[in-house]
C-alpha cells in the first residue's frame, strides 16, 4: 500500500467509477445482443432463454476485458485463464443475486407486475449483485498478491541463530 491507504491500482473510488463504466458497457452489450437475437424469428419457445444466456455470456466477456485492461489493470495476473474462470464465477454469483431479488419479490411478496419485476431484478438486484461482483473482483479475482522474487521460495526458510558462549 502506498501513501494515504491507496493501492498501486488507485483508490476504491476510482475503481468503482471504472467498474460502473465497464458495467454500463456490459449492460449495453447484454441488451443489444439479447434484442438482436430476439429479432431472429425462431419457433422455439426456449429462444428468449437462449438469447438471454448468450447475451449474458457476451456481457461477462466484455466486462472481463474491460476490468482486466482498465479497471484492475495493475492487478491483472499472468494466469489469464484462471483469472477469467474466477471472473465468470463471481459474475454468475452476482447474477444469482438479481435472480434471488426477483424470486423474493415475485413469489414471496406477490409483486407480479412487469414494473415490480423490473424494479426487483434490474434495480435492486442489479445494485446488490454489482456490489457483490465489485467486492469479488477487487478482493478475489484481481486481489493484490505478494510478489515473489527469485530469492523467495514457496517454502519457509529455516532460520538458525548462534548464541555466543558466556564466560
Amino acid at each position: 500500500m502506498s501513501e494515504g491507504g491507496r493501492s498501486r491500482g488507485g483508490g476504491v473510488l476510482a475503481q468503482l467509477v471504472k467498474f460502473a463504466a465497464v458495467g454500463g458497457i456490459g449492460l449495453i452489450v447484454d441488451v443489444g445482443v439479447f434484442n438482436l437475437m430476439l429479432m431472429h424469428h425462431s419457433r422455439s419457445s426456449e429462444w428468449p432463454m437462449i438469447a438471454k444466456t448468450a447475451s449474458t455470456l457476451c456481457a461477462i466477456a466484455a466486462n472481463w476485458i474491460g476490468s482486466r485492461w482498465w479497471t484492475f489493470r495493475e492487478r491483472r495476473r499472468a494466469d489469464a485463464a484462471r483469472e477469467a474462470f474466477e471472473f465468470l464465477v463471481a459474475s454468475l454469483l452476482g447474477s444469482a443475486v438479481a435472480l434471488a431479488c426477483l424470486a423474493v419479490s415475485h413469489y414471496m411478496l406477490g409483486l407480479t407486475s412487469p414494473l415490480a419485476d423490473n424494479v426487483s431484478a434490474n434495480v435492486v438486484g442489479l445494485f446488490a449483485g454489482s456490489a457483490l461482483r465489485f467486492a469479488a473482483y477487487r478482493w478475489w479475482v484481481f486481489a493484490e498478491r505478494p510478489q515473489r522474487g527469485p530469492a523467495q521460495s514457496a517454502t519457509t526458510a529455516k532460520v538458525t541463530t548462534t548464541v555466543a558462549p558466556t564466560p
